[in-house]
């Protein structure tokens, strides 16, 4: 290998190297972060002030965990989703796509062992904001409607939070790529000898 070609190899591990590292330091401030966040959903779960249902994604994100009302003035489509109860029993949550005047809001009305949908009148529901698919929010009734039975209380610890196996794992791939760069240095130095 040339000295220009050592020079060009250093270079490009270099920066690998720097940007594994960026990587990981980037992932340690993103898991500070989410630590702040679970407190913030933590506190929310025991303020009672009921808030309006949100709309936009930031908005979402600042509602998670706390209460509010939706007034379903029609349900559009019914189905159901694996949940707990609050014995922590598996079973289905009983959803119901609603029609408001806002737009449409996923409601969980209530837990059941059947998944078949179950009879319910439209109407005010109050409960909680909890996370739902593809980024959006969804109202889990507190109390439950159409005598279902209640949800297991939802646990903001239980969000997923890789960010510090994230981190170790950009750590590892400098301090492997850094070693390897070191081998194949050493090799070379002694083949050229």
């Amino acid at each position: 290998m040339t000295r220009n070609a050592q020079w060009l190899a250093t270079i490009i591990v270099g920066a690998a190297i720097a940007v594994m590292l960026g990587l990981g330091f980037w992932q340690l401030e993103r898991a500070k972060w989410k630590d702040a966040l679970i407190a913030q959903y933590e506190s929310a779960l025991g303020d009672d002030e009921v808030i309006a249902f949100p709309r936009g994604k930031a908005e979402m994100r600042e509602a998670l965990f706390r209460r509010s009302a939706v007034d379903c003035q029609g349900v559009i489509e019914s189905g159901a989703t694996a949940a707990h109860n609050q014995r922590g029993t598996l079973g289905y949550a009983q959803v119901k796509q609603c029609a408001t005047d806002r737009g449409t809001v996923d409601v969980l009305i209530g837990w059941s062992r059947d998944p078949s949908p179950v009879e319910w009148e439209a109407g005010v529901v109050t409960g909680l904001i909890v996370p739902g698919q593809e980024g959006k929010v969804r109202l889990q009734a507190d109390p439950p409607q159409a005598g279902l039975e209640p949800f297991e209380r939802p646990d903001p610890s239980q969000l997923p939070d890789n960010h510090m196996s994230y981190a170790v794992q950009w750590f590892a791939f400098a301090f492997i790529a850094l070693t390897i760069f070191i081998l194949a240095l050493r090799r070379r130095r002694g083949e050229n000898r």
